[in-house]
Order: structure tokens, then sequence, then C-alpha cells
């Protein structure tokens, strides 16, 4: 089984509104549809995607969650999200009440750091029960936003919240690789492989050295669709050159054991 465990789709009217234009370098693989991701996993040959809720604002919280939530079960797994401005029960409320598996925290596009005593609070509500992908990094190199989000940030949240299943981003740090290597590797979290606009721009030599070094155990496949092309993505990862069984766990079976999902996609 392949898990795509970073992807982003709108409601039909919303999604072109949502995805705005590309940034430098970057293109789409996709218009943001859930009709487009489907189509785009088809063809890829990706079985499930995580798909990512972000509520810029806190009132935006239901509408947020209640639309990942109503997602096809068989392709898609819904991760609501959160917001510090909203109560922790609040939050978790919210995310129950949609059936959703684990939180996205964007705080470049939500307005908040990472080490806000607001959602500290919040994370303490989803410990034990939520798995959380982090954003983590600048948008692009220099953007100050970046110091929203750091992998220092990342390390504090893993070392506060130990039964808490982090997902950091972006192998830790998107345009921060070096900083991540030291910050964040090596940690009890999961790295998603996502890198727009794809893994490939990076050396893969220093990939392979960081994934093995933070153990390809805890390393999970991850596009950030529409911003990459899961299929140049897949063969990224394959051509790193680890072994059938450690590659097998990074394109999906790390996800399935975090998610405890059936690990083949046979049905029963």
């Amino acid at each position: 089984m392949i898990i795509d465990g970073h992807v982003h789709v709108w409601p039909d009217k919303i999604a072109k509104r949502a995805l705005g234009s590309p940034g430098d370098g970057l293109q789409r693989f996709g218009d943001g549809t859930v009709a487009s991701a489907a189509e785009t996993m088809r063809a890829a040959g990706v079985d499930r995607s995580i798909c990512l809720a972000v509520a810029d604002t806190p009132e935006r919280l239901e509408s947020a969650n209640r639309f990942v939530g109503s997602l096809d079960p068989e392709l898609f797994i819904g991760f609501g999200s959160v917001h510090p401005a909203r109560t922790p029960e609040e939050n978790v409320a919210s995310l129950r009440d949609n059936g959703l598996r684990g939180v996205k925290v964007h705080p470049l596009f939500q307005g908040f750091a990472l080490d806000d005593p607001r959602l500290y609070d919040v994370l303490a509500a989803l410990e034990g029960e939520f798995a959380a992908v982090f954003h983590v990094g600048p948008e692009h190199p220099g953007d100050p936003r970046g110091a929203l989000a750091t992998p220092a940030m990342i390390r504090e949240i893993a070392l506060a919240f130990p039964r808490l299943d982090v997902v950091a981003a972006h192998l830790g740090g998107y345009h921060a690789f070096d900083e991540a290597l030291e910050a964040v590797n090596g940690l009890d979290v999961h790295l998603d492989t996502s890198w727009p606009p794809g893994i490939a721009s990076l050396d893969p030599a220093r990939v392979r050295a960081a994934i093995a070094s933070h153990g390809p155990e805890r390393v999970v496949f991850a596009t950030d669709w529409p911003m990459a092309d899961p299929a140049t993505e897949i063969a990224s990862i394959r051509a790193l050159g680890f072994s059938d069984e450690d590659t097998d766990a990074i394109l999906g079976g790390n996800f399935a054991r975090l998610l405890k999902l059936p690990t083949t996609t046979e049905t029963t």
C-alpha cells in the first residue's frame, strides 16, 4: 500500500482561490479539487491520501473539519485543523464529531507560533488520541514567517508531549535542512518527505544519509500535492536505494502502522 501523507484538497467552489498562484520555481500538479486528487492518485498508484485541513481563522474550524471528514474513506483519510484561539475542548470536539484521525498545524497560514502556550494546551488535549502533522520552516528562503515554525520548536514539542504522534513535514524543516538535521533528526518523531517542487531538488546522497540516521521506520512518504507530482516523488524515494522492506515502509507501511491501518489494499 502506498500512502501519500501530505495532500491538500478544497471544496470545488473555493479550490482555485484557496490554491492561489504558485510561488517561484513551483508549479501545480492538479487543481486542488477532490476529483483531481483522486485522478492523480490513480495515475501514480497511490492507494490512500492523508488530506490535511487548515483553518486560517478560528471561525473556519468547523467547516474545514467537516469537509475533510466528509471525503471518501476508501481513498482519503481526513486530518483536521486546530486553532489555539479556540479552547482545547472545542478543538477536540470538532475532530471527534467529524471522525478525524489527526490534525495539521500550519503556523505560517494560521498566524501563530509553534511555541504559543495556547497551542501547547491544545496539543496536551490531543496527546494519546490524534496524530499531528506540523509544517516546519519558511515557505521560501528568507521568509520571515519561518520564525513561527522552526525545527527547534518541533524538538521542544516532541520532548514536551512524548505521547503525541508528531509528523514533522518537509524532512523536519522546509528550506531548513541543516537546521532540521541538528534539531530533529534522531528524535522519536516521524519526518515526511514532502519538499516542493520535489525531493529530487535536494542532494539524494544527503537525503539518504538523513533518512538512514533518523531511521527509515520513522519516515513517511508525502508530496504536498498539488505542489508536487506523486509519481515522480515515488520514483525519487525508490531511487534512494533503501532495501525493499524499508522502501515499502516509507511509502506506506509506516503511516499505516501509525494510524493502525491495514497494510495491504485487500478488503476484508
